[in-house]
């Protein structure tokens, strides 16, 4: 198992565009992923789950386990923390 702490960039936070491209390329890695925040873990792979779960600033947990883990915590944790989508 891989995770990584990381703190939510795009001005929308998780929603729109940006959850859109989180799901996709979530979606590339065989690992099931989950995004924790606080007492909540969902399915980083489901739009309905992830969209709304954190603003910009928040911080969130990316967890990924399976054998491709450790790249998708860091590609999906680089990828929500960038200001731009």
């Amino acid at each position: 198992m891989a995770e990584r702490e990381t703190t939510v960039g795009p001005e929308e936070g998780i929603h729109g565009r940006p959850a859109a491209q989180f799901i996709k390329a979530a979606k590339r890695f065989s690992s099931q992923v989950v995004i924790v925040k606080g007492d909540r873990e969902v399915n980083a792979k489901s739009v309905l789950k992830i969209t709304g779960l954190a603003r910009k600033g928040e911080k969130i947990t990316i967890r990924a386990e399976g054998e491709d883990a450790e790249q998708a915590v860091e590609t999906l944790a680089e990828l929500i923390s960038a200001d731009e989508h």
